[in-house]
C-alpha cells in the first residue's frame, strides 16, 4: 500500500466511568507505513504516577487502583513520518458506598452544658445525614438543632441521654454509627479531692490553695478567710477553676481558709488552716494566732497552746483563748518583747491528735545606749563613746546625740562627725558647741521599727573658754539730753560670751574725725552708754560701734552705724495760728510753717482745751513738719475750745503763742424727719415728710439728705444721696430685683442729724402701679 499517516483503528470512548480501587484500562490502536509510535499524556499535564504501566508497545495503559486525583482527560498520540493522529477521552468516577471519615464517641457531660457532635462520610453521590436517639428519628426542635451531619444540644437536661446514632446515606448504601450520651447532674463533692487540713507558710513564699471539687453543672466557687470573703488584688488571685494563690505571704494572712463550693443541686464547704512558720509583730501591737480545723462534727475536739515549751494558762493578762467548737485562736494583747517565740497549738480530737508551730519575732526600738562617757572637749568640740543596747528585733541602723545646756528648753539635736552614725559605730565628735557652756550629752540608737528611749544622761561638761566670736546687734542711740551722745545695743547672751570676765568696749567719734574714742565697761548684760560732753553739739552725726572682749581676749566689733547727738527743741513759734469751727464737733486749725530755725523740726502740735478748770477735756493732735492744718475731732457742740501750736522734735515741744479761742457750732437737731409717706409709679418715687423744727440750742435745719441704697443679702450697698431744701423729695430708682433701703437726715451748720428709721421698698412694689402709699417710719 506503500507509506501513509498512522490511522487509530480502536480507541478509549469520550467519557470512561470508573469505581474507586478498579483497574482502568485504555486501549488505542493505529495502522500506518511506517508503524506508528504510540505516546500517552493527561490533558492537565501532570505527569503519570509510577503505578501506571504501558502494555503492547504502548497501545494499552492500564491504570490500578483508580483514585479521585486519576480522573481527568487522557489523550493517545499515533506518529510516523508520514504524520501524526490523536484520541482523547475522559475518566470520571461512579457511584461509591458511604465510608466514615469522621464520627463521634461515647461522652459524658453535665446538666446545662453543651453538646457538639459532627460525623462524616465520602461516598458518591455525597450521603446525607440523619440522626437517631434510641432508635427514633431526631428533628431540629427548641435545643435540638441538626444539620449536614451536625448534632448540637445546648442546656442539657437528664432526659437528653441516651444513645444515639448517627446515619449516613447514598443511592449505594448506609452506614451507622452510635455513641452514648451521660448527662450529670450532682451537688459539689469534695471527697476525691480534698484539702489538706493543715498548710504551713513561710513568710514572703506564694502559697496555693486549690478548690476542686466534683460538681455538674460545674460549680462557683467562693473563697472565705474566717468569715469574711478573699478579695482579689495584685497580690491575690482567684483562677477559673478556684485555685486561690497568695504571693508574698505575711503574718496578715495565717488564718482558716474555706472554699465554698456551690450550684443548682447545693453546696459543699472544705476548709484548711494556714498557720506562718515566721510572724514579726512590733511591740505594742495585737495578734491572733490561728488554729482551725475541720472535723466530723461527731468527734470532740480541744485546744492548747505551749509558749517556749510552758503550757500557757488560761487567765494570763496577754493572752486569751477566742473560737468556738473547730477553732481555739489564741490572742496575745499589747505585745512586749519577752513574748517573742515559739508558740504550738495542739489540736486533739478522739482518733487523732495534730499540732501546728508559729515563731512569733517581736520588734521594738533600741533599748537604750549606755555608758556615754566625754572623753575630749574643746571650745567647741567634745567627744562621745557609749556602749550598744539590745537591738530588740531589727538592727540597729544608726544613732542620734542630744544635748541640753542651762540656756536651751529641753533636749536638742547636735552636729556631729561622722554626720551620720551608723549602727556599728559607738563614737562620734559633738561639733558646733558654744564655748564656755555646760553641756549633758545623751544617747539614742534607732532600727526599722523606731528610735529608742534615750541613754542615761553624761556627767556635765563644760567646753573650754576662748576669745568673744559674737558681736552685739542692733547698735543705734540717738536721743537724750543736751551735750549727750546715747549709745545702745543688744547684749550678746550668756551662752555666747564664751568665757569669764566678758564685757563691752564702746568706740564713737565725730563726724569727720579720724580717732576713735574708746569706753570699756565690764557689765555683760549693759545694753546702754551714755557719752556726756558740754562740747558736744545738739543733733552731731557719730560714727559707732561696739565691741566685746572677755579673759581670752578681744572680740569683734559690730559694723559701724551712724547716730547723732541729742539736740534740743525746737526755739521758733509758729505763726498766723488761727481756726474756725466746721461742725458741732471739729474745729480747723490753720498756721503759718516754721521758715528757719537753727533745730530740727519733726512736726506741729495742737494742744486744746476747754478751760483751765477743766484739765481732763485737755487732748493734743500731731502731724509732719510739711502739715500746715488739721481738723480736730470728737469735741463737744457749742463749746468754746482753747487752742496753741507749737513745732517739736525729739528733744521736745518748743514755745509756742497765746492761746486763741473759737467755738463749734450747735449740734443738729436731736429730732429725726417723721411721719414719712411715699408713692412709688413704676421707678418713679415720691417722699414727704414733716418737717424738723430746731430747738433754740439746736442749728437750724439748712435742708434734708435722702440716702438710698439695694439691700443686697441684708447688706446695704452702693449708698447714693441727695438734698433738698424742702421735706419733699423725688427719686428715680434704678432697675434692680432687690429691696431699697432709704433714710432721711436734717442738714444744718452742726453737721448732718439722726436718721430716721430705715423705710424699706420691696421689689414686688414695683410690678404694681399704686396712686399712693403712707408710710410710718417703721413701714417695711
Amino acid at each position: 500500500m506503500g507509506e501513509y499517516e498512522p490511522k487509530i483503528e480502536v480507541n478509549f470512548p469520550d467519557n470512561v466511568p470508573a469505581a474507586k480501587g478498579s483497574t482502568v484500562t485504555l486501549e488505542c490502536f493505529a495502522l500506518g507505513n511506517p508503524v506508528p509510535e504510540i505516546t500517552w499524556k493527561r490533558a492537565n499535564g501532570v505527569p503519570f504516577p509510577s503505578k501506571v504501566k504501558m502494555k503492547y508497545s504502548k497501545a494499552v495503559l492500564e491504570l490500578p487502583s483508580f483514585q479521585q486525583d486519576d480522573t481527568g482527560g487522557y489523550e493517545c498520540v499515533a506518529e510516523n513520518k508520514m504524520g501524526k493522529n490523536t484520541a482523547a477521552g475522559r475518566l470520571a468516577f461512579y457511584g461509591t458506598f458511604p465510608q466514615w471519615i469522621q464520627t463521634m464517641k461515647d461522652t459524658a457531660l453535665a446538666i446545662e452544658e453543651r453538646l457538639y457532635w459532627e460525623c462524616r462520610a465520602n461516598g458518591k453521590p455525597k450521603p446525607s445525614y440523619t440522626w437517631l436517639k434510641n432508635g427514633q428519628p431526631l428533628l431540629s426542635e427548641d435545643r435540638v438543632h441538626v444539620e449536614d451531619g451536625v448534632l448540637s444540644v445546648s442546656a442539657l437536661t437528664l432526659s437528653d441521654a441516651g444513645m444515639y446514632q448517627c446515619v449516613a446515606e447514598n443511592k449505594h448504601g448506609v452506614i451507622y454509627f452510635a455513641a452514648e450520651l451521660m448527662v450529670l447532674a450532682s451537688p459539689p463533692d469534695f471527697t476525691g479531692n480534698v484539702l489538706r487540713a493543715l498548710l504551713k507558710a513561710k513568710a514572703g513564699t506564694t502559697v496555693t490553695l486549690e478548690c476542686k471539687p466534683q460538681a455538674y453543672p460545674i460549680a462557683s466557687i467562693l473563697w472565705k478567710k474566717g468569715n469574711l470573703p478573699v478579695h482579689t488584688n495584685d497580690r491575690i488571685t482567684l483562677s477559673p477553676d478556684g485555685t486561690l494563690r497568695l504571693a508574698n505571704v505575711s503574718k496578715s494572712d495565717a488564718g482558716s481558709y474555706t472554699c465554698f463550693a456551690r450550684n443548682r443541686f447545693g453546696m459543699s464547704t472544705e476548709c484548711l488552716f494556714v498557720p506562718l512558720m515566721d510572724m514579726e509583730i512590733i511591740v505594742g501591737e495585737s495578734i491572733v494566732l490561728p488554729c482551725q480545723v475541720t472535723s466530723d462534727p461527731v468527734l470532740d475536739v480541744s485546744f492548747s497552746w505551749a509558749f517556749n515549751g510552758q503550757l500557757i494558762a488560761k487567765g494570763d493578762g496577754h493572752f486569751e483563748l477566742v473560737g468556738g467548737r473547730t477553732a481555739g485562736d489564741l490572742m496575745i494583747r499589747n505585745i512586749q518583747l519577752y513574748h517573742a517565740g515559739k508558740y504550738i497549738c495542739v489540736v486533739d480530737t478522739d482518733v487523732e491528735s495534730l499540732s501546728a508551730v508559729a515563731v512569733l519575732i517581736v520588734k521594738g526600738p533600741p533599748s537604750p545606749p549606755d555608758s556615754v562617757t566625754v572623753e575630749e572637749v574643746t571650745d567647741s568640740t567634745a567627744q562621745l563613746t557609749w556602749s550598744p543596747g539590745r537591738d530588740n528585733g531589727s538592727p540597729i541602723t544608726n544613732y542620734l546625740i542630744q544635748t541640753r545646756t542651762p540656756f536651751t528648753v529641753g533636749w536638742q539635736r547636735v552636729n556631729t562627725v561622722p554626720e551620720i552614725i551608723d549602727g556599728n559605730t559607738l563614737t562620734a565628735t559633738v561639733v558646733d558647741l558654744n564655748a564656755w557652756v555646760e553641756y549633758e550629752f545623751r544617747v539614742l540608737a534607732r532600727n526599722s521599727v523606731g528610735v529608742g528611749e534615750p541613754s542615761p544622761v553624761s556627767v556635765k561638761t563644760r567646753t573650754e573658754d576662748a576669745v568673744p566670736d559674737a558681736a552685739p546687734g542692733d547698735v543705734g542711740g540717738g536721743g537724750g539730753s543736751r551735750s549727750e551722745l546715747v549709745i545702745t545695743w543688744e547684749p550678746v547672751p550668756e551662752e555666747l560670751q564664751n568665757g569669764e570676765s566678758f564685757g563691752y568696749i564702746i568706740a564713737f567719734r565725730a563726724f569727720g574725725e579720724v580717732s576713735w574714742t574708746h569706753v570699756a565697761t565690764s557689765a555683760p548684760g549693759a545694753s546702754r552708754y551714755v557719752y556726756r560732753n558740754d562740747s558736744i553739739a545738739p543733733f552731731s552725726p557719730f560714727h559707732v560701734k561696739v565691741g566685746t572682749y572677755n579673759s581670752k581676749g578681744q572680740g569683734p566689733f559690730s559694723p559701724v552705724v551712724t547716730i547723732y547727738s541729742a539736740e534740743i527743741e525746737p526755739s521758733g513759734m509758729p505763726a498766723g495760728v488761727w481756726a474756725r469751727s466746721v461742725s458741732a464737733s471739729e474745729i480747723e486749725v490753720n498756721w503759718q510753717a516754721l521758715s528757719f530755725t537753727p533745730e530740727r523740726v519733726l512736726g506741729y502740735e495742737v494742744v486744746y482745751w476747754e478751760d483751765d478748770t477743766k484739765p481732763e477735756t485737755m487732748g493734743k493732735v500731731r502731724v509732719p513738719w510739711n502739715q500746715t492744718s488739721v481738723t480736730v475731732s470728737g469735741l463737744a457742740g457749742n463749746t468754746q475750745y482753747f487752742l496753741t501750736v507749737s513745732a517739736f522734735n525729739t528733744a521736745g515741744t518748743g514755745p509756742f503763742l497765746p492761746a486763741i479761742n473759737v467755738t463749734t457750732k450747735k449740734p443738729p437737731p436731736a429730732q429725726p424727719p417723721l411721719n414719712v409717706e411715699w408713692t412709688l409709679i413704676g421707678s418713679q418715687l415720691s417722699l414727704y415728710w414733716e418737717p424738723v423744727v430746731a430747738m433754740e440750742s439746736e442749728s437750724e435745719v439748712t435742708g434734708y439728705q435722702v440716702s438710698f441704697s439695694l439691700s443686697v443679702r441684708q447688706r446695704h450697698k452702693d449708698v447714693n444721696t441727695l438734698t433738698t431744701a424742702n421735706s419733699t423729695a423725688e427719686l428715680t430708682l434704678p432697675d434692680d430685683d432687690d429691696d431699697y433701703i432709704i433714710h432721711i437726715q436734717t442738714l444744718s451748720e452742726g453737721g448732718l442729724g439722726p436718721a430716721s428709721d430705715p423705710i424699706r421698698i420691696h421689689q414686688l412694689s414695683k410690678l404694681v402701679v399704686e396712686g399712693s402709699s403712707s408710710s410710718s417710719p417703721y413701714n417695711k
